[in-house]
């Protein structure tokens, strides 16, 4: 695509899911944070626009390992965030916590930081675990069903939380706190570097816990700039 000023951070992984990678390597949010201008992101993460637009344009749109999210089904697409997505927090939880867990009972007395992420990560677990359940059991088998209703040419049924607006808003919501709380950790632990007398599981931890951030800003992004957005036209 021609890359504009104007154009919007979220607007440009959508058409390329491939420019999330170098968004990511200029500190540009494109999951929560995506909705502003390429000129704002740039001004704001002290990025040098045309640098940017030169990559992202160099962006080969036909490699075989990339999808166009956009095009999908909706139907589709929430089965993707689920049986991708969601099955990668719910596998690596476990994972994490244990990780986690052992870091700080050996190395936490002499890195302080590592206390923290420990909170962060108890925190981010619970969000995301009771956010995936909401997500699961009410708002997209209540989006798979405007779907269903869409293609059978019947009047969808009224859901019992009300408008998908507001649920959706919630999502939202949580979907920043999650982000926020990686950046957090983020920059407790050096972007994920950990020293270098640091043991195996030191090392272990932190490439999960970027392996981690990874998985989630593309979760986020799917939902928020694509899924999110079309559900709510589908139900008006």
């Amino acid at each position: 695509m021609l890359v504009k000023e104007e154009n919007k951070v979220a607007e440009v992984v959508v058409n390329n899911i491939k420019a999330a990678h170098i968004f990511k390597k200029y500190g540009i949010d494109f999951c929560c944070g995506g909705d502003i201008t390429l000129e704002k992101a740039c001004k704001k993460n002290k990025a040098n626009f045309t640098a940017l637009k030169a990559e992202i344009e160099a962006l080969d749109n036909n490699t075989n390992t990339s999808y166009n999210y956009n095009k999908w089904e909706l139907d589709f697409l929430i089965d993707h965030i689920v049986n991708i997505h969601h099955t990668y927090v719910e596998e690596n939880i476990p994972i994490l916590l244990q990780y986690v867990n052992k870091v700080v009972k050996v190395h936490g007395h002499h890195y302080n930081e590592l206390l923290r992420i420990n909170e962060l990560v108890e925190i981010v677990v619970k969000e995301l675990t009771a956010h995936m359940k909401k997500e699961e059991l009410i708002l997209f088998p209540y989006i798979k069903q405007q779907v269903k209703a869409l293609k059978e040419g019947v009047k969808a049924p009224t859901p019992h939380f009300g408008a998908v607006t507001s649920t959706i808003s919630m999502m939202l919501d949580e979907h920043e706190t999650a982000g926020d709380i990686f950046k957090e950790i983020a920059n407790l632990s050096n972007n994920f570097t950990p020293p270098e007398e640091a043991c195996n599981t030191f090392r272990a931890l932190y490439s999960k816990l970027e392996e981690f951030e990874q998985d989630l800003h593309q979760h986020i992004h799917l939902e928020n700039n694509i899924l999110f957005p079309k559900a709510i036209q589908l139900e008006q």
